[in-house]
């Protein structure tokens, strides 16, 4: 049950299913398989041959995916009163602009920045013409800084669990989980150069250690 007045259930479905027997599909599973082989390092490099922004798509489905499912672990304790405003520790806050419908950024809650990002995500995954499932759609011109900012974002929800749940997480078990999940991702944004380091800045100092130990 959803208590009220919480995120609204929808977007806890991973609703953005990538159909089995396209070319999508395969590459997801190929990316599983290299997952499975522990070099996340290699793991997330472009495998020979195919495409840049096909690449990136599955991966991105992938994480919000995950991500969906670890905020979804730590629902219960991130609400309007424990998280007032949507902040990474106590130097980073986020305000919520999503240029169409709220173009001057708004402070609020992190449950409600969350529901927000989440969901405007969602609706930039099933928008055929920026993320084409079929074979042979072209990907639009923009798909590159589209991506950028979906993943820009949802590097803010690990930078809010990190900061503000991880007591939680650690008592649900999860780390391990998270840290994985986290760990494939900076790994990914990092060998396609995605994300602005200084929008990584509130976990650096993490993602410094989960790197060192993979040289």
């Amino acid at each position: 049950p959803v208590p009220s007045g919480s995120r609204s259930s929808k977007t806890f479905k991973p609703k953005k299913n990538i159909p089995e027997g396209s070319h999508q599909y395969e590459l997801l599973k190929h990316a599983e398989a290299t997952l499975g082989s522990g070099n996340l390092r290699q793991a997330v490099m472009l495998p020979e041959g195919e495409d840049l922004n096909e690449w990136i798509a599955v991966n991105t489905v992938d994480f919000f995916n995950q991500i969906n499912m670890l905020y979804g672990t730590i629902t219960e304790f991130c609400t309007e009163s424990s998280c007032p405003v949507m902040s990474a520790g106590p130097r980073y806050e986020y305000h919520w602009a999503d240029g169409t419908n709220i173009k001057k950024p708004i402070k609020c809650s992190a449950p409600k920045y969350i529901d927000y990002l989440m969901t405007w995500v969602q609706d930039q995954l099933d928008d055929e013409t920026l993320f084409p499932s079929k074979i042979g759609v072209p990907f639009p011109k923009n798909f590159m800084s589209v991506a950028k900012t979906i993943l820009k974002r949802l590097f803010r929800v690990y930078a809010h669990i990190y900061h503000q749940h991880f007591d939680s997480v650690i008592r649900l078990q999860e780390e391990a989980h998270l840290n994985t999940s986290f760990k494939h991702f900076i790994f990914f944004v990092q060998e396609f150069n995605l994300i602005d380091r200084r929008e990584l800045a509130p976990l650096q100092e993490l993602i410094e250690k989960l790197g060192s130990k993979d040289r």
